[in-house]
Order: structure tokens, then C-alpha cells, then sequence
């Protein structure tokens, strides 16, 4: 008897995911003497957890208190201080009773997802997109509809794209500063996309998990504009949390109870020690923004190395710690081009074919956000790829 399976058989993998299995499993049988496998593949800060925060973990794990169970939107506390963080970087005035602590932004998304449609609903993205926004759309019954973006549109969509639709969709997904090219909606044109979400029906779903690493633009949010946009967030990325797995949204009021039923069944509540080492992150600016000066740097040696070793196409990263280059005159498939250069100089990258189906095959992703010699060494070895 063959038994049924469920929604995963449709649903891509996350490649990125599939290069860290991979990269992994080669440096484990490399020679002593070999070069190391240089990390390039995925967003994950080279600094660590902030030392505020440390602190605050200690003194938690000393205490002695019990770290069990929190409210399933999460400690009020920890609500109370990111809604004083959303007054304090944008001016906007959010109760802190619209926020829900999520287990990291992938736990955020579903959520989101989950209380906003019904299965079969359209939900517009641009492309090139960070894939788990499609995949967790296909895997939970929605449509995503894709929208290519080019560089002549910052790789972000346009109310004149979402107009050309036979049809307006259910929801729209922006992300400023985006993955993988790192671009970035000016204030004023997030404002425009949040009046017409607004006009016309559809849910805004703003991905804000890269505000803080920005480098030149303004950065707005759209809990400026819209109250009924959801925001989500993440102390991933600027906060330096990746494994601590620990976000939050900003719901409209009427999507608060739905929402937390949701987290109540899925996740009863993310990680309690997750959530003190968060409030305590909160106040570490100053040893942030010394992260984010090396990523500032970081990004302008991995720009002029691009160039250096024949890879000039790629539009400057706005925010957030990669590069969406162009492989179109050294490789027909990035997939291969990537497993071609993990095999010949150890520098482990992202195929552009895990954030475009369709045209991905020409590009590559390069994360910035390691330590900066590694940066120096990779872009030193891209000059002798074959």
C-alpha cells in the first residue's frame, strides 16, 4: 500500500539550506593543510550575541527562576520594550498590545500567512524573493503571484505592476531592505504601496528583518503608514540572534486574538530565555552599530573584489549584507557555478536559482556579513576561478 503524502511534495527546497549541508560535509573531510571553507552562503552575522544581552542571560540562568512557558504573544515586557523601539526608529505610536513575540521571523511568516488568507487567495511578491515567502505560501494551499523585478525598478514592485494584474491580489509581500539584493523602498514609495494595499483590499505584508543594516538610504516602516499592514521583524540580523530564533509582528488590532490563537497551537510561545537575551539586545545600539560599520566595510571590499575578479553586474546593496551579482558571461547555471566554486576555491555561495525560477540561473548570491578577513580571502579566490 502506498500512503498518502502531504503538502511538502510541492513545496522547493530552500537551497541555501542544501549549501550548508553540503559546505559542511566537505569541510569535515578536508586535509588539515587545505584552505577553509570560506562562508558566504547565508545570512549569518560573524558577530555574536550582544554582550548586554549575555549578561542578561546569565543573570537569568543564575536567578534561579523558572524559564518555562510565557504568554503565547509573548512576555509583556519584552511587547512593551519593542513598541517603545517602533516610537523610538520611526515615530510611530504602536501599542505594545498589537505585538506578538514569534519564534524567529520563520516562525512569524506562517502566522501571517495563516490569519491574513484562505487557502486559494492570491498573494503578490516581487522576484527576485527570498524563497521561504513562496515555499510557505505553496505549502499552506495560497497562490503566490510573482512579480519580475529588474534593476530598473530597484528589484522592488510598483503600484504600475500590481495595476497590470488581471486581477488584484489578496495580499502583497514587500521586503526593504531585501533578500537576496539588498534594495530598498524609499519612504515615500512604501507610503504610496501602503495607501493602495489600503484602497484596494489587499493585506501588506512588510519584511522588516534587515532595518538597522542599511547604508546611505532612509528606512521607514510600514507601521508609519497603515494600520492594517502587518510588519514583521526579526533580532536575527542587525541584533546578531540567528539561533536564539526570536521576531515579532505588528498586527492591526482586529488581527491580534486571531493571531495568538494561531501561536497558541502552534508554538504555545517562543523561548522564554530567547526573550530576555531580545529586551536586553534592545539597548545594545551602540555595540550594534559598531557591527553594522564593519558590514559597511565589509560591503565595500566585497564590491570592489566583484569587480577586481570579473563580476561587475550587481546593483549596490541598499541594507541588509549581500550581493545579487550577474554570472551571465562566466556560467549558464548557478547552480553549477556555485558547486563549481565550492569544489575549486572552497567559497561557499547561494545560486540565484533559489530566489528566481525563472531568470535565476544568471546569479548568484554573496553574503558580507562574515568576519572581514574571509571577505578579503573569498573575493582573493574569485580571482583564480577557473
Amino acid at each position: 500500500m502506498v500512503l498518502k503524502t502531504g503538502a511538502g511534495r510541492i513545496v522547493p527546497p530552500f537551497r541555501v539550506m542544501d549549501v550548508i549541508q553540503t559546505a559542511n560535509a566537505r569541510a569535515a573531510t578536508l586535509p588539515p593543510e587545505a584552505p577553509k571553507i570560506l562562508r558566504m552562503e547565508v545570512g549569518q552575522p560573524g558577530t555574536g550575541l550582544p554582550y548586554g544581552a549575555r549578561a542578561a542571560v546569565q543573570a537569568a540562568l543564575q536567578s534561579g527562576d523558572a524559564l518555562g512557558y510565557t504568554e503565547g504573544l509573548g512576555r509583556p515586557a519584552l511587547r512593551a520594550r519593542i513598541a517603545r523601539h517602533i516610537a523610538d526608529w520611526y515615530g510611530a505610536e504602536v501599542s505594545p498590545t498589537r505585538i506578538a513575540v514569534t519564534f524567529g521571523a520563520s516562525g512569524a511568516f506562517p502566522l501571517a500567512f495563516l490569519s491574513s488568507f484562505d487557502q486559494g487567495d492570491k498573494v503578490a511578491l516581487a522576484s527576485p524573493y527570498y524563497p521561504p515567502y513562496f515555499n510557505t505560501l505553496k505549502a499552506l494551499g495560497l497562490n503566490p503571484v510573482v512579480l519580475p523585478c529588474g534593476i530598473e525598478t530597484g528589484f522592488q514592485p510598483t503600484i504600475e505592476m500590481l495595476d497590470a494584474l488581471p486581477e488584484k491580489p489578496d495580499g502583497l509581500i514587500l521586503a526593504s531592505p531585501a533578500n537576496p539584493t539588498g534594495s530598498m523602498l524609499a519612504p515615500e514609495a512604501l507610503a504610496s504601496l501602503c495607501r493602495y494595499c489600503d484602497a484596494n483590499g489587499i493585506r501588506l505584508i512588510s519584511d522588516e528583518i534587515y532595518h538597522g543594516l542599511t547604508y546611505g538610504k532612509t528606512q521607514a516602516s510600514a507601521a508609519q503608514f497603515s494600520d492594517s499592514a502587518i510588519v514583521v521583524n526579526s533580532f536575527s540580523k542587525y541584533f546578531s540572534m540567528t539561533g536564539w530564533r526570536i521576531g515579532w509582528l505588528v498586527l492591526p488590532e482586529d488581527m491580534v486574538r486571531i493571531t495568538e490563537r494561531l501561536a497558541q497551537n502552534l508554538f504555545i510561545s517562543a523561548s522564554h530565555i530567547s526573550q530576555i537575551a531580545a529586551e536586553a539586545a534592545l539597548d545594545c545600539h551602540e555595540e550594534l552599530q559598531a557591527n553594522r560599520a564593519t558590514y559597511a566595510e565589509a560591503r565595500e571590499v566585497m564590491m570592489h573584489g566583484l569587480r577586481a575578479a570579473g563580476f561587475p553586474t550587481f546593483s549596490p546593496p541598499d541594507g541588509a549584507f549581500y550581493v545579487y551579482a550577474d554570472i551571465e558571461d562566466r556560467a549558464a547555471d548557478s547552480v553549477a557555478f556555485c558547486n563549481r566554486l565550492l569544489a575549486e576555491q572552497n567559497i561557499a555561495a547561494t545560486p540565484g536559482l533559489d530566489f528566481d525560477s525563472e531568470r535565476g540561473a544568471r546569479y548568484f548570491r554573496l553574503s558580507y556579513c562574515a568576519p572581514l578577513a574571509d571577505i578579503k580571502d573569498a573575493m582573493a579566490r574569485l580571482k583564480h576561478l577557473s
